[in-house]
């Protein structure tokens, strides 16, 4: 198991990018989370296999239907338990 922690930014808030990352992620079957920061940036932490983790890098780059994704940093970072994958407000 791996975890990594991704900054989205572009026009990702008030586009659904939330549920998207939600459904892309539980589809992988990875655990974590989802919220909105107050910068505007969307930051989703997941965990997972390493090829789980890349796919859903990807569909994080490309975002749902309204939003236009302008980057995505990816940091490793430390494996937290965490049941299923939330949006947490």
């Amino acid at each position: 198991m791996a975890a990594r922690l991704y900054f989205v930014r572009g026009r990702v808030q008030g586009v659904g990018f939330r549920d998207y990352a939600q459904r892309m992620a539980s589809m992988l079957g990875l655990t974590g989370y989802v919220r909105n920061l107050d910068d505007g940036r969307v930051e989703v932490y997941a965990t997972g296999t390493p090829d789980k983790l890349s796919e859903l890098s990807g569909l994080l780059r490309r975002g749902p239907r309204w939003s236009d994704v302008h980057g995505v940093e990816e940091r490793e970072a430390a494996c937290a338990h965490h049941s299923d994958f939330q949006i947490q407000v």
